[in-house]
């Protein structure tokens, strides 16, 4: 199976992934540790995949989504985006909005928690 294949049945056998530096429990850049971090605290159970592991992969999910950096959100097979689009997401209340709309759980108070520390 070639990076490319393993990448799009990730991405197809799992409601939320992230493409990271790091895992979710040790993040290795800041950038990944941010959007793990909201993904930990609110709770979202997802799949984490560690781009430092494998060459292939870092440059493959690159290609694939067209999008030059890591991390990289997928939610129910769509891009969401990096870290700045994440974290845009979260304080504005869309990542709420598109979590309900995919039938994704976590928790909504802590999402408010994180609205409020950052008025």
């Amino acid at each position: 199976m070639t990076a490319l294949d393993q990448i799009k049945a990730d991405i197809a056998g799992n409601d939320v992934i992230l493409y990271m530096k790091g895992t979710k429990e040790m993040p290795q850049c800041g950038f990944s540790s941010r959007v793990a971090g909201v993904l930990n605290y609110l709770g979202v159970t997802y799949k984490d995949v560690n781009v430092l592991a494998d060459a292939e992969v870092r440059q493959g999910i690159k290609d694939y989504s067209d999008w030059p950096t890591i991390p990289q959100l997928y939610v129910k097979g769509d891009f969401v985006g990096g870290c700045d689009i994440v974290t845009e997401m979260m304080l504005s209340g869309e990542l709420d909005k598109l979590f309900d709309d995919k039938g994704i759980a976590y928790d909504k108070g802590r999402a408010d928690q994180i609205r409020a520390a950052n008025a």
